[in-house]
């Protein structure tokens, strides 16, 4: 059972870096997108880079008290299960390689 909770563990750490590493490069490099193609790309980095956007914006608004606790909470479960869901994609495609 340790290894099932270490490789559960794993993944949720695998997606989160991705995401956000992602998401830090789509913010050094990136404009506003302008075009029809340039917001589908905006769309296809914000599925790969969305939970670290998601838990940031929320611990933001946490710190401001512009939310609830259980709001923060919430999108901290929503992010850490696509984290989740991401870090599974990245090591379904690092272990095919």
């Amino acid at each position: 059972m340790l290894h099932e909770i270490a490789v559960v563990l794993f993944a949720l750490a695998a997606g989160f870096t991705a995401s956000a590493i992602v998401a830090n490069l789509y913010r050094l490099l990136a404009e506003k997108p302008k075009t029809e193609t340039g917001k589908t790309v905006y769309m296809v980095i914000m599925v790969v880079a969305g939970p670290s956007v998601l838990f940031d914006n929320a611990t933001k608004s946490f710190r401001a008290k512009a939310c609830p606790g259980w709001a923060f909470w919430l999108a901290a479960a929503v992010a850490g299960y696509w984290s989740f869901a991401l870090g599974l994609f990245v090591l379904n495609l690092s272990l095919a390689l």
